[in-house]
């Protein structure tokens, strides 16, 4: 076996841990093209990382290549359509809001993605269940960071609210409290297993109510003469269907 003298050791370790923080550096590239408004990235956030793996969160973060493209003239269509991965921010990465995890009694951390209890989690959850950071994002198993709410951090600073792009192309906003989404938490208990106050646990723990809040079921209203989508501060944070007549399939 070849053992490395001490100076060489030195610059194996340094070349390994710059490599190491080359890879979670955030590099992305927007094209903005007459047709089609094409995000390229490492899946590598432009702010600080939460520690991963966590309690609640088993996977690790790793740079990813990702390559999105929406239309750059989107159309509204008459029926909003779910989804899980809403779009992309404008620094790369995924907004997933939906989570594919479920109420399970019989599982060691109390939820699979065995979907037969019509409970499904949300990763904005008033007990961080799914171990989200500060920035209200996590890793799923292929090591793709993403988040499931506004990141703290970027949080807009300017005029400039746009954040990002649905995947039907449609913008997305952040314009903070102006911007009130139109749902609430039930009254009362659930009636079946898990059993409980409606407190945000599970998304079925809310109900879209039209005009409670300024916004559609999607999230959506008119800004300067367009309608876009927006990040919220409450339920369901991004937008979890879409408009939109053209959607590009994200994953």
């Amino acid at each position: 076996m070849k053992v490395l003298k001490p100076a060489l050791l030195a610059l194996a370790v340094t070349a390994t841990l710059a490599t190491a923080v080359f890879a979670l550096t955030n590099r992305v590239n927007v094209d903005e093209a007459s047709t089609q408004i094409c995000i390229s990235s490492n899946g590598i956030p432009d702010h600080e990382i939460g520690q991963f793996p966590n309690r609640g969160n088993p996977h690790s973060i790793s740079a990813q290549s990702i390559n999105v493209c929406v239309t750059a003239d989107p159309e509204k269509g008459s029926t909003a359509r779910e989804v899980r991965t809403t779009g992309i921010m404008e620094n790369g990465v995924i907004i997933r809001p939906g989570t594919a995890d479920y109420y399970d009694a019989s599982s060691p951390r109390g939820h699979s993605r065995d979907r037969s209890s019509g409970w499904n989690l949300d990763g904005m959850g008033p007990d961080n269940t799914l171990g989200l950071d500060e920035n209200h994002a996590h890793v799923d198993h292929n090591g793709i960071y993403h988040y499931h709410g506004m990141p703290e951090a970027l949080e807009p600073t300017s005029a400039d609210t746009r954040i990002g792009w649905a995947a039907d192309g449609f913008e997305i906003h952040y314009v903070g409290s102006s911007a009130k989404p139109s749902y609430m938490l039930k009254n009362g208990t659930r009636a079946t297993a898990p059993g409980g106050t409606y407190d945000g646990t599970y998304n079925e723990d809310f109900e879209y109510v039209r005009g409670y809040g300024n916004l559609d079921e999607c999230n959506g209203a008119i800004l300067n003469g367009e309608y876009v989508y927006f990040a919220t501060d409450a339920y369901p944070f991004f937008p979890r269907c879409l408009y939109g007549t053209e959607i590009t399939d994200i994953r």
